[in-house]
């Protein structure tokens, strides 16, 4: 069954003055998520888990449901393993301060990818500098595929603790076999953090079959608010780990020598949370949920390709990684750069990104210092990006 796509887009009015192909930086939200963050300040505004007046017992409740939502969504085994957080940036620093300093030491190696967003490689390099524990780096090809003997050579050296992989490029669109990833790093005593902001948007995820121990991603990556976020942790590491940050709601006692912490998932939502962002996130994942994601692949895959074969009739361009790419392609034109040419788009009302991607090396690797980049929604269309290349065109010969 195919994607209804004038009933998808009717819930997003913004996409009436642009053709928006920027997703990997923030999708839009539907305006069923976005009418929800608003009833619930008109309706059930109040701070959760602190009162017992009839706001605060309604937004504990929309509050809890939320996280209720998240655990389907992913299949975690307990919704106390949904830590709501401001983002992935904020999950993964959770998990590089909480769980790497209080387990990792001098000689421990971290393993990370060329692949990855600068929030899945600057937390871990803060904590090499003040643990002593190494990071060991994963390359790829010039398609953009890992190389996985890499990883086998630095699993065999062992010491091995964790290992922080993209589930999927917000540059190249590659896809990593994370599953392959997990196995081989269990099976050598390593923990494995899954970095979801892309993936949670264009696949479906299955954290008891993945068993990763790991997985972070943000609201804003899949049509919900920007604001809130979500880490996923096994029940027994986030039990075992010390709370990142301290403060009001994450506390059983207190007294003037020390304090005990409240229990899972309380224990790593310390202060006021993002209440309404969180039952605007319910509500765009309950709005997703009645597509099948086969057809939201299908859809997305025939965009990609269509959008592959568009640019490949460009002259001077060249398309960076893979032509199998997932959600997002990049690609440089020879005299055009990257931030003139976004620019020109923009004045045409089509919305493409450019720079480093927050992956500097990555596009060292490649031999670039900065790109464009397309990426795709559920609610993009054939006629869309059909739009681009004459527009593409017409701003190389403003150039020429």
């Amino acid at each position: 069954m195919s994607l209804d796509l004038t009933k998808i887009r009717s819930q997003f009015p913004i996409l009436e003055e642009v053709i928006y192909l920027d997703n990997a930086a923030t999708a839009q939200t539907p305006q069923i998520a976005i009418d929800a963050v608003s009833e619930f300040y008109e309706e059930s505004n109040a701070n959760v888990h602190r009162g017992l007046h009839p706001l605060a017992e309604k937004a504990t409740e929309a509050y809890e449901d939320a996280r209720q939502t998240v655990s389907k969504f992913i299949n975690s085994k307990y919704s106390e393993e949904i830590i709501f957080t401001g983002g992935t940036t904020e999950g993964i620093n959770l998990v590089a301060r909480s769980l790497g300093e209080s387990e990792l030491k001098e000689g421990d190696k971290i393993v990370l990818t060329t692949l990855e967003h600068h929030s899945n490689i600057t937390p871990w390099l803060q904590l090499k500098n003040r643990t002593g524990a190494e990071v060991s780096w994963i390359d790829i090809d010039d398609e953009g595929n890992l190389k996985m003997d890499e990883l086998d050579s630095i699993l065999d050296e062992g010491n091995v603790s964790l290992v922080s992989v993209t589930g999927l490029s917000n540059v190249i669109g590659v896809r990593p076999p994370i599953e392959e990833i997990i196995k081989k790093a269990h099976a050598e005593g390593a923990k494995v953090l899954i970095d979801a902001a892309q993936l949670a948007a264009h696949h479906q995820i299955d954290v008891q079959k993945l068993d990763c121990d790991f997985l972070a991603f943000s609201g804003h990556k899949i049509y919900g608010p920007m604001g809130v976020g979500v880490l996923f942790g096994k029940k027994e590491l986030l039990e075992s780990m010390p709370p990142f940050q301290t403060g009001g709601g994450m506390i059983r006692d207190v007294s003037k020598d020390g304090f005990i912490c409240a229990d899972l998932p309380e224990k790593f939502e310390a202060g006021t949370p993002p209440v309404a962002e969180a039952v605007g996130l319910k509500i765009a994942i309950d709005w997703l949920n009645q597509f099948d994601w086969k057809d939201i692949e299908e859809h997305e895959d025939k965009l990609i390709q269509l959008a592959v074969n568009e640019l490949g009739k460009i002259k001077e361009l060249t398309l960076l990684g893979s032509k199998n790419s997932s959600g997002s392609l990049s690609f440089t034109i020879k005299g055009i750069h990257p931030h003139d040419l976004t620019d020109i788009l923009g004045e045409k009302g089509i919305c493409l990104r450019a720079g480093h991607h927050c992956a500097i090396p990555l596009h060292e690797r490649l031999k670039v210092e900065a790109s464009t980049r397309l990426s795709i929604g559920i609610y993009n269309t054939e006629e869309e990006i059909l739009r681009v290349r004459p527009s593409i065109e017409d701003a190389a010969r403003v150039f020429s």
